[in-house]
């Protein structure tokens, strides 16, 4: 298959091109973004540009592409909400939109959150928002899945951006796995997300919204 793949830079991104980089039922991988990776890989292609939802420069090539996977994203601690919407919400449904004109048999993976608000009335503004974001994507003529990983290990050596996240991987990191035991429907890692989209691109899913108990599951098929 040939995967787009937005927010390649972050925590999960990274881990996800990781597992396409390594899965050979991934052809290509086309990253999509502001900064180059620096990686070179014979299956990765880069479209660096200052506007990652401009994708006039290969409008042509969009309908052969088989899925996408959307990890780009932010924290929104210390954010409006009018702030956080241009970057969950506009941004996102930008690239969704697109994407379905070009190609409705696209597999379009969104990578939310535990939480999601999707009755979009309830008080936490970020949940608002991804909510809103979830109904809209799935309201688009694709095949739509939304992601709600739980607290999510980073593997490999990557590393979050996010200076809070990085302090809380540090002080939790040694009891993840006595965690994870005793509550596995509240963790993921990167490496399991990635899996866990290429398997759903190839074969589909029997719900539209995955825990983190099934994006576990999907990870081993």
């Amino acid at each position: 298959m040939k995967v787009i793949l937005f927010g390649a830079t972050g925590m999960i991104g990274h881990g996800v091109l990781n597992e396409c980089l390594r899965d050979d039922r991934v052809e290509q991988v086309l990253a999509v973004g502001r900064n180059s990776l620096g990686i070179e890989n014979p299956k990765l292609r880069e479209l660096v540009q200052p506007d990652p939802t401009d994708l006039a420069a290969i409008a042509g090539e969009l309908p052969q592409f088989d899925a996408c996977f959307f990890c780009l994203g932010v924290s929104s601690v210390g954010m409006k909400e009018e702030d956080y919407r241009r970057i969950t919400y506009d941004l996102t449904l930008k690239v969704g939109r697109t994407l379905a004109a070009a190609n409705p048999k696209l597999t379009f993976i969104y990578v939310s959150g535990q939480g999601t608000d999707t009755s979009e009335k309830g008080r936490s503004m970020w949940a608002r928002v991804k909510g809103k974001t979830e109904n809209d994507l799935l309201a688009l003529p694709f095949q739509a899945y939304m992601f709600r990983p739980g607290f999510v290990q980073p593997m490999d050596g990557v590393v979050s951006k996010t200076p809070l996240y990085r302090t809380a991987y540090a002080v939790t990191g040694p009891l993840i796995p006595l965690l994870k035991r005793m509550a596995p429907n509240a963790f993921n890692d990167n490496r399991e997300i990635g899996r866990a989209m290429i398997a759903i691109a190839a074969s589909g899913a029997d719900g539209h919204v995955l825990t983190p108990r099934q994006i576990s599951a999907r990870a081993t098929q």
